[in-house]
Formats: C-alpha cells, sequence, structure tokens
C-alpha cells in the first residue's frame, strides 16, 4: 500500500494548512485496502488514533459519521465517493474546516493510497506552522496503522 496525498476536489474553498504525504504500497489488492479503510465503525480496531467511529447510514455520498480522534468529537460528511477508488470527506471542529481526501489505486506491487488533507478557519490562521506540523503527523500516523492492518495475515 502507497500513501500519497494530492487534492483535486475543484469545488472547496482554498484552505490555510495543506499536507500531502508520500505513498505507502501494499501487497494486497486495492479492493481489499478499500473495504479495511471504509469499514469507519471498524477504524478504532487498527487506528491507534481514533478512539470511537460510526457510520450514520450506508457508504455514500451525503452521509455522515462521526468518530473521537485525539479528544476531538468529529462529525463528518462523505461529499464524494467513487466505490474502490476514492472517498472526500469534510467536517468542521473547535473552528476548524477539514477536507480529507482518499484515492487507491492498483499498481504492480499492489495497493497505491494517496491521501491529502487541508485545514481552514481563524485558529488555522493564527498557527499555521504549528497546525501544519500536527497534520502531517496525524496523516503519517493514520497511513502507517492503515498498511500494518492491511499488511496483517488474514
Amino acid at each position: 500500500m502507497t500513501d500519497r496525498q494530492e487534492h483535486t476536489h475543484a469545488h472547496h474553498r482554498p484552505h490555510r494548512s495543506r499536507r500531502r504525504q508520500p505513498g505507502h504500497a501494499d501487497r494486497r489488492p486495492a479492493d481489499a485496502v478499500w473495504a479495511l479503510h471504509t469499514d469507519i465503525d471498524g477504524w478504532p480496531a487498527w487506528n491507534t488514533g481514533i478512539d470511537r467511529a460510526r457510520l450514520d447510514g450506508p457508504l455514500e455520498e451525503g452521509t455522515a459519521f462521526r468518530w473521537l480522534t485525539h479528544g476531538m468529537d468529529i462529525t463528518s460528511t462523505i461529499v464524494e465517493l467513487v466505490p474502490g477508488r476514492r472517498i472526500v470527506w469534510e467536517g468542521t471542529v473547535q473552528g476548524i474546516t477539514g477536507i480529507h481526501v482518499w484515492t487507491f489505486d492498483q499498481a504492480d506491487a499492489g495497493t497505491v493510497v494517496h491521501t491529502e488533507e487541508s485545514w481552514s478557519g481563524e485558529p488555522v490562521d493564527e498557527a499555521v506552522d504549528d497546525l501544519t506540523a500536527a497534520l502531517k503527523t496525524s496523516l503519517q500516523s493514520w497511513l502507517d496503522c492503515l498498511k500494518a492492518r492491511a499488511e496483517q495475515p488474514a
């Protein structure tokens, strides 16, 4: 599995803090990694940064999900979904609006996961460098956890 961050969701406003991570490669097929990642209720079982998560309906555009990470209780909404290929969600917490993009590509070596998250809002404007560093750490941890879980024997 490979993790890289790319953001092409054109209708979103510019964000002050944006972070891309280098890609992760996984030997498993993209559909298996996609299934793991989009099982939102299952996130706490493999992502050490998430304490709880619950999808409030079917996995489709417009569906909200609630999750607790690093003491922040977040409600996000799926704004774009290309099954097996791409998921984008957005949400606001503590004055910060975040947009998170994930894409999954099949490659010769396995799956390549690309991700990018961007944040905007007054708290970001006041602490761009600190929050960009926090975002980098958070994304890398998420990707590392996803890779570790995806590569566990079935």
